[in-house]
C-alpha cells in the first residue's frame, strides 16, 4: 500500500442513496486499495462546501422528495460541477442524479424540474415505469449488468455518447435501445444493483482516470475477479 491517495466525493450522500447506490461507493474504496492505493471518502449534503482537492465524484438516486431537498443546492453548485467535468474529473451519477445532471426533468404533469446541463440529456416522467433486471453492451466495458427502476424517460443529445446498448431491458426510454449516457469522464446510468460490484471494468476505469488526473500515472493490478464474474452471471440469467 502507497501513501497515494484518492478522494472520493459521495454526492448528496444523505438524499440521493437508494437501491444500494451506497455499495459503489465500497466497491471504489476496496478496489482502490486492491490497486495499491488509500481513499477517503468525503459525504456532500446541501450547504457543504467541495472540496478543492476531490478525485472522484458518485452520487446516487433518490425519492422524489429527496430531489426537490437536493435540487436548489445542485443548481447552486453546478458551473462547479460542470468545471470539474471540464477538467477531466471522473464522475459517475446513477439514476435521479443522472437526470438532474441533464438539461431538465419534465414530470407526467408537466412540471420542469430544473438540471445543470452537464450532460446533453433531457428527461420526461412517464405514467410506466421501467422495472427489472437489464444488460446492456458496451465496446469499452463489455457486458454491463445492473437493475433498472425508473418512470423517467431520458433522450441523449448530440454531445453526449450512449453508455451502452441495450440487449436485455428497456435502457433509457422505450424509443431507442441506448443505456446511460457519457461526457469526457462522467458517466451517467440508471443501472442500481449497486452498478459497481458487478461491474468492476467501469470502476477501474473511474479509478484510472482518477489517479492518471492527480498522479500522472496508472499500474492496474491484477485482481481475482471470480466472485463477481459468478456473480455477473447469476444476474445475466435472471428474468427480467
Amino acid at each position: 500500500m502507497s501513501d497515494k491517495t484518492i478522494k472520493i466525493l459521495h454526492l448528496y450522500a444523505r438524499d440521493m442513496n437508494i437501491y444500494g447506490d451506497r455499495g459503489n461507493i465500497l466497491t471504489l474504496k476496496r478496489r482502490l486499495q486492491w490497486h495499491g492505493y488509500k481513499s477517503q471518502i468525503i459525504e456532500y449534503n446541501p450547504g457543504d462546501k467541495i472540496p478543492s482537492d476531490i478525485d472522484i465524484i458518485v452520487g446516487g438516486g433518490g425519492q422524489d422528495s429527496g430531489q426537490s431537498r437536493i435540487q436548489d443546492d445542485l443548481l447552486a453548485i453546478g458551473p462547479q460541477l460542470i468545471q470539474l467535468a471540464n477538467n477531466g474529473m471522473p464522475m459517475l451519477v446513477i439514476c435521479g442524479l443522472y437526470q438532474l445532471f441533464g438539461k431538465f426533468f419534465k414530470t407526467a404533469n408537466g412540471e420542469i424540474i430544473e438540471g445543470i446541463g452537464l450532460l446533453d440529456i433531457e428527461t420526461y416522467g412517464k405514467s410506466e415505469r421501467l422495472i427489472g433486471n437489464i444488460v446492456t453492451h458496451s465496446e469499452q466495458f463489455g457486458d454491463i449488468v445492473g437493475y433498472e427502476n425508473h418512470s423517467g424517460q431520458t433522450f441523449l443529445g448530440h454531445q453526449v455518447a450512449s453508455l451502452g446498448v441495450v440487449r436485455i431491458g428497456a435502457g433509457n426510454n422505450m424509443t431507442d435501445i441506448s443505456e446511460g449516457a457519457r461526457y469526457k469522464n462522467v458517466i451517467g446510468s440508471y443501472l442500481h444493483g449497486s452498478l459497481l460490484p458487478k461491474n468492476p471494468a467501469i470502476a477501474d476505469y473511474l479509478i484510472e482516470q482518477a489517479v492518471i488526473n492527480k498522479y500522472g500515472n496508472f499500474v492496474k493490478k491484477n485482481i481475482d475477479e471470480h466472485f463477481t464474474k459468478l456473480a455477473r452471471k447469476i444476474a445475466v440469467k435472471r428474468p427480467r
